[in-house]
């Protein structure tokens, strides 16, 4: 059975940091595609990162640059994204998702081109 799990949301305050993971079962991750994606109350999905099959294309959306790493252990089948520098605007629910093809890399934020999805986990930022 495919599958993916995330994990690693939580409650913290400002500034702080928090690393998500996403576990895969049933299929290797190494071949597809990784993007994380949030949705906030009230607001559309958004494409926060993703991280190409062969682990040599990232993109970041602007809005977590330079705070926000994507990375995989393919020894594990999982992929993680390590959020630092927390803002309030930053909670979401968070999911993974993996695509065997997305076509040009400027496809790689938008979600109806993947095809595997997690459950999502939620991250919350407050003071």
């Amino acid at each position: 059975q495919v599958q993916l799990v995330e994990s690693g949301g939580d409650w913290v305050q400002p500034g702080g940091s928090l690393r998500l993971s996403c576990a895969a079962s049933g299929f290797t991750l190494d071949s597809y595609t990784i993007g994380w994606f949030r949705r906030a109350p009230g607001k559309e999905r958004e494409g926060v990162s993703c991280l190409s099959s062969r682990d040599d294309d990232t993109y970041y959306a602007d809005s977590v640059k330079g705070r926000f790493t994507i990375s995989r252990d393919n020894t594990r089948n999982t992929v993680y994204l390590q959020m630092n520098s927390l803002k309030p605007e930053d909670t979401a629910v968070y999911y993974c998702a993996a695509a065997r093809k997305i076509g040009s890399w400027s496809n790689c934020p938008v979600w109806w081109r993947y095809i595997h999805w997690g459950q999502g986990t939620q991250v919350t930022v407050s003071s």
